[in-house]
């Protein structure tokens, strides 16, 4: 197969270094108009072809039945690039978030469905995980009853993009071309894990606030204006019935360091460390009248990286495989719920999002 990366970034390298755990060969094409970013590619991956633009790239040869184009660049640059990939007649995964606007989401997937081309979002990293995957399963099990819950909070004292986390890459912290803050940043993969799991047919956002706690380290010369803590109050519809998920997420928090999901229905409750495989996942029922924990064993491991995973789901999905892949409308319907925390935190409305329409 062949792949064509649309940016030759930190992110890029890391999906060519997936490509290399795909089972078969793989052709490497990459662009990107830094002579410096092909150059430092091109070092690491020295078979690869590299181009100044993505347009050369994509019409240098004609496209081929399961040609993928990642789109790895910032997220104003996102829309574009995959539209013209999926005109060629290559299947696209884009970097989350998956574009800057609904309208360019929507168009992104109007001209890949319009092509028969697959559009995906790279914010399936945390799925296929040990722990979630052991979730899943006792949640499929019954073994929690009516589920109606649903804790899900990860804060990081100080982890910002742009700032403390790869600080090189000041767009993290400009709306305008980061699409927002740690909502728009890792809030994708909240959103992606959480879909994984409660499967919604409705999510409503009933609650929701932004905010950017000030330290010592916030830049004065450049544009800042990305939240890094955030939190929402939402509503799952599911087949079962309703699960009230209570939401936060903070890149950047004057509280204490706290990571923790926890899902409770009629019969037990499930409480696990969100996006760490290496902890437990804690069952806890009801024995004889009396609380009793167990902890649930997980699936064997593999040997894939966060990195590696949106690239291997996407593939398999391109072949017809069972696959972990968020894919079109799906990819938008999470992009949807994450642009309506932005919505319902300025006007206070809450706000529905349909699954599936």
């Amino acid at each position: 197969m062949r792949l064509y990366l649309i940016g030759a970034g930190a992110i890029a390298h890391t999906h060519a270094e997936a490509a290399a755990k795909l089972r078969e060969p793989v052709e490497l094409r990459v662009a990107d108009p830094s002579d410096a970013a092909r150059t430092a590619f091109l070092a690491a991956h020295p078979s690869a072809r590299a181009f100044r633009t993505a347009e050369e790239m994509l019409a240098s040869e004609p496209a081929a039945p399961g040609d993928i184009a990642v789109v790895a660049t910032p997220p104003a640059f996102h829309s574009g690039p995959a539209r013209a990939a999926a005109r060629s007649g290559r299947n696209v995964l884009c970097e989350k978030p998956l574009a800057m606007s609904v309208a360019e989401a929507e168009e992104m997937l109007r001209v890949a469905t319009e092509h028969g081309m697959l559009l995906g979002s790279c914010s399936t990293r945390f799925r296929g995980l040990p722990h979630t995957e052991a979730v899943k399963r006792v949640l499929a099990s019954g073994a929690l009853g009516d589920v109606y819950s649903l804790t899900f909070v990860t804060k990081w004292p100080r982890s910002r993009a742009g700032i403390e986390y790869q600080p090189a890459s000041r767009w993290f912290l400009d709306s305008s071309q980061s699409g927002g803050g740690v909502v728009m940043d890792w809030g994708p993969y909240d959103m992606s894990t959480l879909f994984d799991i409660l499967r919604p047919t409705a999510v409503e956002v009933t609650d929701a606030w932004i905010a950017q706690p000030k330290t010592g380290a916030d830049p004065t010369d450049i544009v800042f204006d990305t939240e890094s803590h955030a939190g929402a109050t939402l509503r799952f519809g599911t087949a079962d019935g309703i699960v009230h998920v209570a939401f936060e997420r903070a890149s950047a928090t004057h509280g204490e360091e706290f990571a923790r999901a926890e899902l409770s229905g009629t019969l037990g409750s499930l409480r696990w460390t969100p996006f760490d495989s290496q902890q437990p996942v804690h069952l806890r029922t009801d024995r004889d009248g009396e609380p009793h924990e167990e902890v649930v064993e997980p699936p064997e491991r593999d040997d894939l990286t966060i990195f590696d995973r949106p690239l291997l789901h996407f593939v398999a999905a391109v072949a017809g495989e069972p696959s972990l892949a968020s894919l079109g409308r799906d990819a938008v319907t999470e992009f949807r719920c994450l642009r309506a925390i932005y919505e319902v935190a300025a006007t206070g409305r809450p706000a529905r999002v349909e699954v599936g329409g």
